[in-house]
C-alpha cells in the first residue's frame, strides 16, 4: 500500500461538487480499495473545517450539508503528522518555491516520506511540479 499526501483542495472535492471532483474521487476510490493510505499534516482538519465554514456562511451551503460534509470527512482515516514537526522543512520549501507555509506543510510531508503529493491547487502545482516530480495534479491521477 502506497502512502499519498492529499491536501484540502483534493479532499473537499470528495464531498462538494467542484471542478475536478471526478478526478479527486479517483483518489478516494483508491483509498477505499486499499491501494493507497492517505497521509497529511494535521493542518488538514482545520483547513477542511474552514472551507466548509466558508461554503456555509459565504456561499450558501445549507447547515445540514455542512454538517454532513464534516461528519463524512471525520469518517476517513488519515495518518497525520503534527505540523510542528514539519515546520522547519516547510518553511524552507515555502521560501524556495514562494508558496505559503500552509501549502508547504503538505509538500514537506511528501518529501519527508518520499511519496506522491496530490493537489487540485493549480498555482501550487505549477510552482513546484517541475522541480518535484512526486507532485501530482489531481487531473493526472491514474
Amino acid at each position: 500500500m502506497a502512502d499519498v499526501v492529499v491536501d484540502s483542495s483534493v479532499v473537499i472535492k470528495w464531498f462538494v461538487v467542484e471542478p475536478h471532483s471526478d478526478d479527486a474521487r479517483r483518489v478516494l476510490t483508491d483509498y477505499q480499495s486499499g491501494a493507497i493510505r492517505l497521509i497529511a499534516p494535521d493542518l488538514l482538519f482545520a483547513e477542511i473545517g474552514n472551507i466548509v465554514w466558508k461554503k456555509h456562511v459565504q456561499q450558501g451551503m445549507s447547515a445540514a450539508d455542512a454538517q454532513l460534509t464534516l461528519d463524512s470527512f471525520r469518517k476517513l482515516t488519515f495518518q497525520t503528522t503534527p505540523s510542528a514537526t514539519l515546520l522547519e522543512e516547510a518553511y524552507q520549501l515555502a521560501v524556495t518555491y514562494r508558496r505559503t507555509v500552509y501549502d508547504a506543510l503538505y509538500l514537506a510531508l511528501s518529501v519527508r516520506e518520499n511519496c506522491r503529493f496530490v493537489t487540485a491547487d493549480q498555482k501550487l502545482f505549477n510552482a513546484i511540479a517541475v522541480s518535484l516530480p512526486e507532485v501530482v495534479w489531481v487531473g493526472n491521477w491514474p
